[in-house]
């Protein structure tokens, strides 16, 4: 695998001051000083991860997904390059912007913006969120995972799996196709969900502490319209989650406890459990929305046949220190 993790995401939004108050008042990430019309988020040490400018349509503006080498960035360009995929150097100057030492940038089959970087910068002064939370779960899983809408999933597939080296997680082709993609110990840190659509349907930050989620599922909840889906468990990743609609209009999925997997022995699978154990009702649907209708009898037959996942196991040092010695 070349790509590391999901560095950053960059959000265009004519909205940036709507921006600030979600990302810090219920996200919690911390806002970086930047000036004129962007706005920049702290999450952990790295001093950038969430990028809101005031630049052209409403939605995703750039994915930034991180090499552990500089000659990684190489190998990639020439991969692409040779799959008649159109690459460009990005300039220093651009590099600075996006806090990075150096960084190539290309389109997907969608037209979607990739950015591909090595070597982050990291921020001499601790993160400090701005409401308090335990933290971040990023590290070397990365800054959480990227679902996009695209028009036609199979035809993304060898873009992003044979020419990225993105490797399937597990799928689904009911009610909707959905392909899930690891390249790192995240469940996955990319999905395409085959709507006909195309932009990003969300992006998930994970959580140290359910407690973060709650108490984030409270504040949302004081916001009419701003929950979007209900908490609930994914029946894949196993994480407990709500989504929230962002001021731009897509989702930003708010969860804790999801499973890390081992790439080396993981096998890809399809799944027919629907996307969720339970809860996760589409409340920004209308009632009697087929889709929101599809998805609660997904839940409900789950339910019936009394599936379940297994509860996280929490960090404790003592414990693995013992597992470690047998």
């Amino acid at each position: 695998m070349t790509l590391s993790s999901l560095g950053y995401i960059g959000i265009r939004s004519a909205k940036t001051e709507d921006w600030s108050g979600f990302a810090t008042n219920l996200l919690g990430m911390q806002q970086v000083d930047r000036g004129g019309n962007s706005r920049a988020f702290r999450m952990d040490d790295r001093k950038q991860r969430l990028l809101v400018t005031d630049d052209g349509q409403e939605g995703l503006d750039f994915m930034g997904w991180e090499v552990d080498h500089p000659d990684d960035l190489d190998r990639l360009a020439s991969r692409l390059e040779n799959a008649g995929v159109a690459v460009r150097v990005e300039t220093a100057a651009l590099a600075d912007q996006r806090l990075v030492s150096q960084l190539i940038s290309f389109n997907d089959p969608d037209g979607n913006h990739i950015e591909v970087f090595w070597k982050p910068q990291i921020a001499s002064d601790p993160f400090v969120p701005a409401r308090p939370i335990s933290g971040f779960k990023t590290g070397t899983l990365g800054m959480g995972h990227a679902v996009l809408h695209v028009e036609d999933a199979s035809a993304l597939l060898p873009f992003y799996r044979d020419l990225l080296g993105f490797s399937v997680t597990d799928y689904g082709l009911t009610p909707f196709p959905l392909y899930f993609f690891h390249i790192n110990g995240r469940h996955h840190s990319f999905a395409m969900v085959g709507s006909g659509r195309k932009g990003l349907h969300h992006f998930m930050v994970e959580l140290q502490s359910l407690d973060d989620v709650g108490q984030g599922y409270d504040i949302a909840q004081q916001d009419e319209g701003r929950v979007a889906y209900t908490l609930g468990r994914h029946s894949n990743d196993h994480m407990m989650s709500f989504y929230a609609t962002t001021p731009s209009g897509f989702f930003v999925e708010y969860g804790w406890g999801a499973r890390v997997i081992e790439p080396a022995t993981w096998e890809a699978h399809e799944t027919s459990d629907g996307p969720s154990y339970w809860g996760h009702e589409r409340v920004h649907l209308p009632d009697g929305d087929p889709a929101r209708e599809r998805m609660r009898e997904m839940r409900i037959d789950a339910a019936s046949r009394g599936m379940r996942a297994a509860d996280p196991v929490p960090n404790c040092a003592w414990l693995d220190s013992v597992v470690r010695q047998e």
